[in-house]
């Protein structure tokens, strides 16, 4: 008979079996700080090498696409 009996406010798992058994138990961690402090997103659906973030206030949101790259950045240029 197996029986696997898992106390949560323990975090401690028991195994009862004959047999050697592989367990693997994951809980997930606390979460990292947000991207921005304003809750604004980031788009990166577009993003192509050499992509700048810049923020677009028509979406209200960050992207990082085609639009502004290293190579599109020239003196002269509007940024």
């Amino acid at each position: 008979m197996t029986s696997v009996n898992v106390t949560t406010s323990k975090n401690t798992v028991t195994v009862n079996e004959g047999d050697a058994t592989v367990i693997t138990v994951a809980t997930q961690g606390p979460q990292g700080p947000s991207f921005s402090t304003t809750g604004k997103g980031l788009n990166d659906s577009g993003v192509v090498g050499n992509s700048v973030i810049y923020y677009d206030s028509t979406s209200a949101t960050f992207k990082a696409d085609a639009t502004r790259t290293v190579e599109n950045l020239v003196d002269g240029g509007s940024f």
